[in-house]
């Protein structure tokens, strides 16, 4: 068989540039493609390793937190690609709400393929600009629905995210006023196995504790940022769950979260937790309140649904209440 005609007959494949989803390293650039349904729906296909140097494989799974990284990253491509928002703009979360199964995280042979079916609804529009909308999502894995999402945000042009933030506005002086890095809980504690990846400070109360914003991490600081990034309060969150389960091992499939203000990098960022009571059931699932406080304002909060093993689970005594409801894309 000639070159020519192993090129023609291969259907070659990449990521999409890592402008649009607002990365600056390609190796964590998860989505492969876009193709517009109709004028607000759209199929996003993504790639997920079979291991991650952040968002690991445990027990033969893939991180859950991958469908959050997904769906962060279709924000901005969407905006871009789909309702012609300049680089430059910022989309700034409200609200992020995710759910899936966990047996159809199971890492296969090969890396997994996923497609995100998306509804865009609620949209708003200053002028011809895109202000904000909701996406609805459905994330697909070999035909088979594995979970869903919903995310609401808005977009804001360069002037006006810096009239919003004032003097945060300006990067390096937000990011050379940022606090020190207190030292980390035990890594086991939060679900974690290296010191660098925990997000919680150590301390006397697992139920209280500080938010870490190392600045100097690969992952959750991929680009430089002025404030607390979403993702590193969505991992505080499931820090958070993982250390109010322990001894038991959790699994978070579920998370409902909003964003209030910006969690900024000079002050302390405190995350306050709390098991919802009665909320243990026979399958082992408990739901942890995790509240993000700074100064006197209350930042972030999620409730997260954390599965726990259900062996690991006897000998407490389980009350039933019914899962986190998520409105599903169509």
């Amino acid at each position: 068989m000639s070159v020519g005609t192993t090129a023609a007959a291969t259907a070659l494949t990449t990521t999409v540039a890592r402008e649009y989803v607002h990365k600056a390293a390609h190796s964590e650039v998860l989505l492969t493609g876009w193709r517009r349904v109709d004028q607000d729906r759209f199929v996003v296909t993504a790639q997920w390793p079979r291991d991650h140097s952040f968002y690991s494989t445990v027990a033969g799974r893939h991180d859950p937190l991958l469908v959050a990284e997904s769906v962060r990253q279709a924000i901005p491509l969407l905006s871009h690609v789909g309702y012609d928002v300049p680089f430059g703009h910022r989309q700034i979360w409200d609200r992020f709400v995710y759910a899936v199964e966990p047996a159809a995280l199971t890492v296969g042979d090969t890396p997994t393929d996923i497609e995100l079916h998306i509804s865009c609804t609620d949209i708003t529009r200053r002028g011809r600009r895109l202000a904000g909308l909701t996406m609805e999502v459905g994330i697909v894995r070999d035909g088979e629905l594995l979970g869903g999402a919903e995310a609401s945000f808005t977009n804001q042009p360069p002037a006006v995210y810096e009239r919003l933030r004032g003097r945060y506005a300006d990067l390096d002086e937000a990011r050379a006023h940022a606090l020190p890095t207190p030292p980390p809980m035990t890594p086991q504690l939060a679900g974690r196995d290296r010191s660098r990846d925990v997000v919680l400070a150590a301390g006397n109360r697992l139920s209280h504790t500080q938010l870490r914003a190392d600045l100097t991490h690969p992952v959750l600081f991929d680009h430089p940022v002025d404030h607390a990034p979403g993702m590193l309060l969505l991992e505080a969150a499931r820090q958070a769950a993982h250390a109010a389960a322990f001894p038991r091992t959790a699994l978070i499939s579920g998370v409902a979260a909003e964003f209030f203000r910006y969690a900024e990098l000079d002050a302390p960022c405190w995350i306050e937790t709390q098991v919802v009571p009665h909320v243990w059931d026979p399958e082992g699932r408990l739901q942890v309140k995790v509240t993000a406080r700074q100064g006197e304002h209350v930042v972030f909060s999620a409730t997260t649904t954390a599965e726990i093993a259900v062996e690991e689970f006897m000998g407490f005594a389980p009350a039933h209440a019914p899962a986190m409801h998520l409105r599903r894309a169509s």
